[in-house]
């Protein structure tokens, strides 16, 4: 997100959700370092926060993208980290609500407000203003098993994945992508 941005108009916007404020904190001074603090939004919920902000917080960010798209010309990035705190969140939330659970217990239609969250990505033609939102959701995998719930949901949703590998982060080999 931040190597490029200082040569670009991209207005990113960074949703943290249910992370540590330590992990939060790294990512600010890295934008601060690397890229354009000046052109960047921080929507943060982090994992002191309450279960209700940590579920409203991808919305959030997706609604100040939509205002800057809809101002005109503007391309902007969400990064969304990470959609699984925000799943464990909305299903903590709706057990309280006495919801009925479905598989691994989320509720059934957590699948439908990750993709309308995540369809809300669009490039518009010039006609329109030309505008663009980029979402990038990261999601965790427990021991690298992607075949869980939430990863397998946000993967039938999105155009692709890049799976990073924590024993090749370990071993020195960067990028740490797995292409198996």
């Amino acid at each position: 997100m931040h190597k490029n941005q200082k040569r670009s108009d991209v207005i990113s916007i960074y949703a943290a959700i249910g992370q540590k404020s330590e992990h939060i904190l790294k990512i600010i001074e890295e934008i601060k370092t690397y890229g354009d603090i000046s052109r960047t939004i921080f929507v943060v919920a982090d994992a002191t926060e309450s279960l209700g902000l940590q579920y409203i917080a991808p919305y959030s960010a997706t609604a100040s993208a939509e205002y800057f798209l809809d101002s005109g010309k503007n391309d902007v990035l969400i990064v969304y980290d990470d959609l699984t705190k925000h799943a464990n969140a909305y299903r903590a939330l709706s057990l309280l609500l006495k919801r009925p659970p479905g598989r691994e217990a989320y509720p059934g239609d957590i699948f439908y407000l990750h993709s309308r969250l995540l369809e809300r990505s669009a490039k518009l033609n010039e006609k329109y203003g030309g505008g663009s939102i980029t979402a990038l959701p990261i999601v965790e995998t427990q021991q690298g098993n992607i075949s869980s719930y939430i990863p397998t949901n946000l993967i039938s949703i999105t155009d692709g994945q890049i799976y990073l590998s924590t024993s090749f982060f370990n071993k020195g080999i960067r990028p740490a992508i797995d292409v198996s």
